[in-house]
């Protein structure tokens, strides 16, 4: 119908615009945060945009969901204040009629949203992990930074360097404390190098001193040096030594069904579960009213959005904490808010008015 094809044509110019706001907001606050990380030494900062890249696309789920749930309720409410919806309605047509062309706008979304929770996401979040573990096991050499404190990757060992402006592998003004079982030793140099001796990397001292302290002795011991070599620790190349659940696959969570690995499939499910249920409320909310205008009802919309994916978040931890199952968890919030959305859909398609037959009753 032509009625159908120019509401599926406005319902994706909505759509549009609102996706390209929601991501640009998202990306925005996204790299503050990884900036903010970086900073703190949890991320490598030249992959600040990769991990950014990748984050923003572990949240598109959501972001799709609110973006077509935001696309039907402004559109469905623009309609009924240009007085659309009333044509609509007096030529017999009910308000759930509408569910078929919406549904073959939105099925490619949900399509897209299943992908993104179940395939999609691990893959973005293992990417993550694996740039953090990377950086984590990073070698001595590589952890330090010019006119900074930096410790080694076993811990042991606290380096100062000022890096040489003509040699990555030089630097002056070295300071290096080492603590060692019943030993601290602090050594400066006027001037280190990092050469290869073997398979081992060197950090090799020039014109320096070493000041050594043992537990049992009260004394110190103080030696100076002309050259003085130190074994660093090498980049690991190791893989990943752990799996978060948020890294898994759908198969391998239901593999091991564990209180996490539960809680972590009800949170992908309800992505998607969510954006379906999201249709249905948005088409039953969908209103205008000339005294309030289309702000509130926007307002209202955004807020039952909020509350629904707090409810998610919630259902997410009460389920890794064994406080409910997954089957009670996925049917109580989804099967009931499918219920009430059905239920408000179905008073507003059959215009039932409780509060008004009683006052029609109430006046003879």
């Amino acid at each position: 119908m032509l009625f159908h094809s120019s509401l599926r044509k406005e319902l994706a110019r909505t759509f549009g615009a609102t996706l390209v706001v929601l991501v640009t907001v998202v990306m925005t606050m996204t790299l503050i945060r990884t900036l903010s990380e970086a900073t703190r030494g949890v991320f490598n900062p030249a992959d600040v945009l990769i991990i950014m890249g990748y984050t923003v696309l572990s949240d598109l789920p959501m972001i799709l969901a609110l973006s077509l749930f935001i696309a039907v309720i402004g559109v469905l409410t623009r309609m009924y204040k240009d007085s659309e919806m009333v044509i609509w309605l007096g030529s017999g047509r009910g308000l759930a009629s509408l569910l078929w062309p919406l549904a073959r706008f939105s099925w490619p979304i949900f399509v897209v949203i299943f992908v993104l929770a179940f395939v999609v996401l691990p893959w973005a979040f293992g990417r993550i992990e694996d740039l953090r573990d990377q950086y984590e096991k990073r070698g001595d050499i590589a952890r330090v930074e010019a006119g900074q404190f930096q410790e080694s990757a076993s811990g042991d060992r606290v380096f100062f360097i000022e890096r040489d402006a003509n040699d990555k592998l030089a630097g002056a003004h070295v300071f290096m404390v080492t603590r060692e079982p019943g030993k601290e030793t602090i050594t400066s140099a006027a001037r280190g190098t990092v050469q290869v001796i073997g398979t081992d990397q060197f950090l090799v001292l020039e014109k320096g001193q070493r000041l050594e302290k043992t537990d049992d002795k009260a004394t110190l011991s103080l030696s100076t040096f002309e050259r003085y070599g130190a074994r660093v620790g090498a980049d690991n190349p190791s893989a990943r030594s752990f799996t978060p659940p948020s890294t898994m696959s759908a198969l391998a969570l239901a593999a091991a069904p564990t209180a996490r690995n539960l809680a972590e499939l009800a949170w992908r499910s309800g992505l998607f579960l969510a954006a379906v249920n999201l249709l249905v409320i948005g088409l039953g909310v969908a209103g205008a009213n000339p005294r309030s205008g289309r702000a509130s009802n926007m307002a209202f919309a955004f807020l039952i959005f909020v509350l629904y994916f707090n409810l998610l978040v919630l259902g997410k931890s009460w389920i890794e904490t064994e406080k409910v199952s997954l089957g009670v968890y996925l049917l109580g919030l989804h099967g009931g808010t499918l219920a009430l959305a059905a239920l408000w859909l179905t008073a507003r398609h059959q215009q039932w008015a409780p509060l008004l037959a009683l006052r029609r009753r109430a006046k003879p």
